[in-house]
């Protein structure tokens, strides 16, 4: 009896980095054989001394830039490929949609941001919110999860969407800004902020694979907002390095980065309700005390440590 090949039936993580990584070690562990597409030889080679079978793939390059030895029909993937840098479109992703049309996985778990939302002034938010993107990053997302959506109703493979918050976790915390020493803005000032531990984000990727309905959206966040200047003062506590210096909003221009102070100028409070519920997925890290007392140890010391996403 001929043997299967063992390629034709793994989970497949295209854009295979931080999250993928472990995403790729929670199905390791289930017994899968993992597939990951990446597209420098430097990760390619990461992964592989992870054990995963490898593809590289330049997805700006024409046709992709695919191993023709990869093939996705009848598949599980997820697609962990960040957009452009610029720009309201998501061209990347539309244009692996186009040569998806005779390669077709059986279903897709895409991560996209609650930055969607743009700013809903601290309110509390659930899924059926109506998007108000303001930023260019999160009207790329919103175009991708559109493009998806149709993609999903014109071909019937199946879509399930991640918005994700800021992700935390060992090797991405704010320390090289801490240590910088640049202002902050008053606490008291300070937005909302939502955050999710890569442990618990790679945990809900897999059950939405799994058990997620297609065509819904669930947002990834530990469902204990706080505060974005509390989040880089117990960071520092942590990592036992003096908080940063605390400005008022009104100086904020002029003195913090334009991506920390369009992150400013967004506040809300999401929930997790219905990944906990649909999902099935129990938090590891359920609060950032949690999750930063995880991040020491499996760090090897928090100079290991490098910068953290805060959406």
């Amino acid at each position: 009896m001929p043997q299967r090949d063992r390629h034709a039936v793994s989970p497949v993580i295209v854009g295979c980095g931080y999250v993928g990584s472990e995403v790729a070690r929670l199905l390791q562990a289930e017994g899968h054989d993992v597939s990951a597409v990446a597209r420098t030889s430097a990760s390619l080679e990461v992964l592989a001394g992870l054990g995963i079978s490898t593809f590289q793939a330049d997805l700006d390059a024409p046709a992709g830039g695919e191993s023709p030895a990869l093939r996705l029909a009848g598949r599980q993937v997820f697609y962990f490929v960040p957009p452009p840098g610029e720009g309201r479109e998501d061209w990347r992703l539309r244009a692996w949609l186009r040569f998806r049309e005779t390669d077709r996985p059986r279903r897709v778990v895409y991560i996209s941001t609650t930055g969607v939302y743009g700013d809903c002034s601290g309110d509390w938010v659930a899924e059926d919110r109506p998007v108000k993107p303001r930023a260019d990053r999160a009207w790329r997302r919103w175009d991708a999860e559109q493009a998806l959506s149709s993609w999903s109703e014109a071909s019937g493979v199946e879509v399930v969407i991640l918005r994700v918050a800021g992700i935390y976790g060992p090797r991405r915390l704010p320390l090289a800004r801490i240590r910088s020493g640049e202002p902050i803005v008053r606490r008291d000032e300070a937005p909302y902020t939502n955050r999710i531990h890569v442990d618990d984000l790679s945990a809900l990727s897999v059950a939405a694979m799994r058990h997620g309905l297609s065509g819904r959206v669930y947002h990834a966040c530990d469902g204990r907002p706080g505060n974005m200047t509390d989040y880089f003062h117990r960071v520092a506590d942590a990592a036992g390095l003096p908080r940063l210096p605390e400005i008022p909003l009104a100086e904020a221009e002029g003195r913090l980065s334009l991506g920390l102070l369009s992150y400013l100028r967004e506040s809300r409070r999401l929930s997790n309700r219905r990944a906990r519920e649909e999902l099935g997925v129990t938090f590891r890290f359920p609060n950032l005390d949690a999750g930063l007392a995880d991040c020491l140890p499996r760090s090897g010391g928090w100079d290991a440590i490098s910068r953290s996403a805060s959406r």
